[in-house]
């Protein structure tokens, strides 16, 4: 386990961290808002506003561009939950709601072979961290029938590609500036070698 953690430097621990925390400090003001929005339509608020927050899980995967980042925020972003007992929190069940989208963008990247790194991967990161949060909120409380399941779910992953896409955005702006991913390490490896000239 030591060996895992190992792999990420102080900078990713920073970098997740905050990204947990924005993601669940928004969450309150996205989802009433969103709320407010599809409620006249009968469209279930948290699947889209699950698009805005799953884009800070993406981007920070993204950012730290190594396996397990994702998981690791989702972690953070359950103790957060838990901990506080802010809106969203669904107490120990927490773990589970927050935890597999996490698990879900890593598997996924995974079987990609990627880690964030183009528009590809994030969108369908964004996509499978919603499904998957609206899945397991639905299985856990709701346990909708088969139609509505299958229209919340094709909305959140509408919603989310739409994150993934904006988390792709924003990364490939720092990734202009080397701070983000590969060019990260490529970047900090430049200026060790320069120091040492």
């Amino acid at each position: 386990m030591s060996r895992f953690f190992d792999r990420f430097t102080a900078f990713d621990f920073v970098i997740m961290a905050m990204m947990a925390a924005i993601g669940v400090a928004v969450k309150p003001f996205i989802t009433a808002l969103a709320h407010m929005i599809t409620g006249p339509f009968m469209i279930p608020g948290g699947t889209v506003a699950g698009g805005v927050y799953m884009l800070f899980l993406v981007l920070g995967a993204a950012i730290v561009g190594k396996r397990g980042a994702a998981t690791i925020i989702a972690l953070v972003e359950a103790l957060l939950v838990v901990v506080t007992g802010i809106l969203g929190s669904h107490g120990i069940l927490s773990f589970v709601t927050y935890l597999l989208p996490g698990l879900a963008v890593d598997l996924l990247w995974l079987f990609m072979r990627h880690n964030g790194c183009c528009a590809m991967c994030c969108f369908f990161g964004g996509i499978i961290a919603n499904i998957f949060g609206c899945f397991t909120v639905n299985m856990v409380f709701f346990r909708l029938p088969l139609i509505p399941l299958m229209i919340m779910l094709s909305t959140a992953a509408i919603s989310g590609g739409i994150g993934g896409i904006v988390a792709w955005n924003v990364n490939k702006i720092l990734m202009k500036y080397g701070l983000t991913g590969t060019k990260k390490r490529k970047y900090r490896q430049q200026v060790k070698e320069a120091s040492n000239e």
